[in-house]
């Protein structure tokens, strides 16, 4: 079973998703992370270089051959990967989808200076702007993360949460 959790940055994604995998025993994938090893850049380098519509499309092939491999794993995407090439059908074609809906007030809170400097469009934020951004950014995205086939929206998601949603829906529980 693939499962493909989605949402904004700072949602939880990469964090739940190796909690989930683990519990599963199943491959865990950061989708950013696999487009970083392909390409040989970082995600800010790559949107620097070679600009976000160079970035979305091998962000939308790592993507595909994923979706197309026979192996079971839990991905975590990229925030805005659900919106760009049609992904967000794709995901639904291959897996189970999970959108991990957490307030833009809870996400600024988490995101520390350290990780807001990874995120190509989070940059150079004050706290304020960084609620203001994910707050726009939700708004942005809201209508491609509710074709998810499945929704967590709460403050502070954990691992029982997405293994009553995952685990219940893959049988592996």
């Amino acid at each position: 079973m693939k499962i493909f959790l989605i949402g904004l940055p700072g949602s939880g994604k990469t964090t739940l998703g190796r909690q989930l995998a683990d519990n599963l025993r199943i491959t865990f994938v950061d989708l950013d992370n696999a487009i970083e090893h392909r390409e040989g850049l970082s995600i800010t380098e790559l949107f620097q270089t070679k600009k976000e519509a160079y970035f979305r499309q091998v962000e939308s092939d790592v993507l595909t051959a994923f979706c197309q491999s026979a192996d079971d794993f839990v991905v975590a995407t990229g925030g805005g990967t659900p919106c760009f090439h049609n992904n967000m059908a794709l995901m639904n074609r291959a897996g189970k989808t999970i959108f991990l809906d957490v307030p833009a007030r809870i996400i600024a809170q988490r995101l520390s200076r350290e990780q807001v400097t990874q995120r190509p469009l989070l940059l150079d934020l004050s706290q304020d702007a960084l609620k203001d951004k994910i707050e726009f950014l939700r708004t942005q995205r809201l209508s491609f993360y509710r074709q998810a086939q499945h929704s967590i929206a709460q403050e502070d998601i954990g691992l029982h949460d997405l293994l009553a949603v995952a685990g219940r829906q893959t049988g592996f529980v």
